[in-house]
C-alpha cells in the first residue's frame, strides 16, 4: 500500500510541476487582412454548362439504349 501512496504522490507533484509557469504570455501583433485579387486567366477547360449538358445527353442516351 505504502508504493501506492508514494507513486500517487510523486505523480501529483510532477503533474503540478510542469502546469505552468509564471511568465507572461507572448501576444502576436494583429496584423490587418490582406486582399488577394486575382485576374480571371482565360482558361482552355470547358465550361460548366457544357460539361452539364454531355453529361445530361450521356444519362438519357444510357437510359434510352437500356430499353
Amino acid at each position: 500500500m505504502k508504493p501506492v501512496v508514494a507513486g500517487t504522490a510523486l505523480l501529483i507533484l510532477a503533474g503540478t510541476a510542469h502546469a505552468g509557469s509564471m511568465a507572461d504570455p507572448v501576444v502576436e501583433p494583429v496584423l490587418s487582412p490582406v486582399v488577394v485579387e486575382e485576374a480571371a486567366a482565360d482558361s482552355s477547360a470547358p465550361s460548366a454548362a457544357l460539361v452539364l449538358a454531355l453529361m445530361t445527353i450521356a444519362v438519357f442516351g444510357a437510359a434510352a439504349a437500356g430499353n
